[in-house]
């Protein structure tokens, strides 16, 4: 699920910003493809340059992907604490808890 995420918000990006990078302004020599930082707001003639375009459902995509790969990174911890405590390389002390 995160790999068809990943592809459908990166062939999302390239498809807005292919289309928009005509309109920015001059380009680096060096910079191959779209230019993906924004960090001009005008021309070298002194020209505004147009709103960026806004990125639809933002935060509800960074919730979908950043929420699944919490959930298995603590699966992923959790399975490897109780690995690590079944073969005895880490063994919490309960000395603390004589106060």
């Amino acid at each position: 699920m995160a790999s068809l995420a990943g592809r459908l918000s990166r062939a999302f990006f390239l498809r807005n910003t292919a289309s928009l990078s005509r309109n920015t302004g001059p380009k680096s020599v060096n910079a191959p493809g779209p230019c993906f930082s924004r960090t001009a707001v005008s021309t070298t003639t002194g020209g505004v340059l147009p709103k960026p375009v806004k990125v639809p459902f933002g935060l509800t995509r960074m919730f979908i992907v950043v929420i699944p790969f919490l959930y298995v990174g603590n699966l992923i911890s959790k399975h490897f604490a109780a690995l690590l405590e079944e073969h005895e390389i880490f063994v919490p002390d309960d000395d603390d808890d004589d106060d």
